[in-house]
């Protein structure tokens, strides 16, 4: 591969590397406001995560209109102000404590004579114990996966890109967490698949990228620590367009499941929506200038002196 082209590539467009502090400052901000929102926030743990009762009616007739009428008869029929959702033919009733024997025949009783004789009832519960031990295995999944990324990394590459991968790879996960935070929508198990799915792909986009730096300094003669951000700079720009048309098809599937999806993974794609933008600003912006951030900070080898002559 020939570097002739460089000037070409770099001549008159957006300089990353250049500009690379602005976005630091931009995900910095970005990342206490998270910070700061989970603090006084907190997640919006859905039945998942923590003890009670989900209750998932099948619907034969339409009461999308009728969610008035229900939250009505569950306040008098004693079941509180649960979280409600009406679909046109399924409505999803959340219950912080869990249902007994008694209470879930009731509902089912209550809601067929009331709503839908033909409606169908699921009643899924979540304890104390189990809900602990969902949000640890949670935390592990992401922790296993980080470090076999940085193995892996550190193998193919060196352990400055490494560094600079996971440092992306959490500041994705960590963006649609605060997102989901101050929108205070629900997370759920899918959200949690949601969130290793969008390391898988941005871990994909940060490889292509480091692959491509990787490449073209074998190739270059590298005299100052200018030569190196040139090389960043023409690296992101040779795979700039291989990167947004990779996350743009994946956008328009998870766009389409939001749309048309059922209620169930409509915050999964979500999710992969917030997680895909993300993950494409942070492996164009973050990652790579980050690794010539640790590079230029390499103490130089010292030179290798030649014997005297005799």
């Amino acid at each position: 591969m020939r570097f002739s082209g460089f000037a070409q590539v770099s001549e008159g467009k957006f300089n990353f590397v250049e500009k690379a502090r602005y976005f630091f400052i931009f995900s910095i901000i970005i990342t206490i406001l998270g910070i700061v929102t989970l603090g006084v926030f907190g997640l919006n743990y859905g039945v998942d995560f923590r003890a009670g009762s989900s209750v998932d009616i099948a619907l034969k007739k339409d009461l999308s209109g009728q969610k008035t009428e229900i939250e009505k008869y569950l306040t008098d029929s004693g079941f509180g102000k649960p979280g409600l959702t009406v679909g046109s033919n399924r409505v999803t009733i959340r219950f912080d404590d869990v249902l007994t024997d008694a209470k879930e025949k009731e509902l089912k009783a209550g809601f067929s004579e009331k709503f839908d004789k033909e409606a169908s009832m699921e009643v899924n519960t979540v304890d104390v114990e189990i809900a602990k031990e969902l949000q640890t295995n949670a935390l592990k999944a992401v922790l296993v996966a980080s470090i076999g990324i940085v193995i892996y990394v550190s193998i193919r590459f060196e352990w400055r890109f490494a560094v600079a991968a996971i440092v992306a790879l959490l500041h994705d996960a960590f963006i649609v967490i605060s997102l989901f935070s101050i929108f205070r929508l629900e997370v759920n198990l899918p959200f949690i698949v949601a969130v290793l799915t969008i390391i898988g792909y941005s871990i994909n986009d940060t490889i292509v990228i480091f692959d491509r730096v990787r490449e073209n300094l074998r190739f270059a003669k590298l005299k100052t620590s200018a030569d190196v951000a040139k090389i960043v700079n023409v690296s992101i720009w040779q795979t700039l367009v291989r990167s947004i048309n990779t996350v743009m098809t994946v956008v328009v599937a998870a766009l389409c499941l939001l749309i048309f999806g059922s209620e169930s993974i409509k915050l999964f794609s979500l999710a992969i929506l917030f997680g895909l933008v993300s993950g494409a600003y942070s492996s164009i912006f973050i990652a790579s200038p980050l690794w010539l951030l640790l590079k230029n900070k390499q103490k130089p080898k010292p030179a290798v002196k030649s014997p005297a002559a005799s």
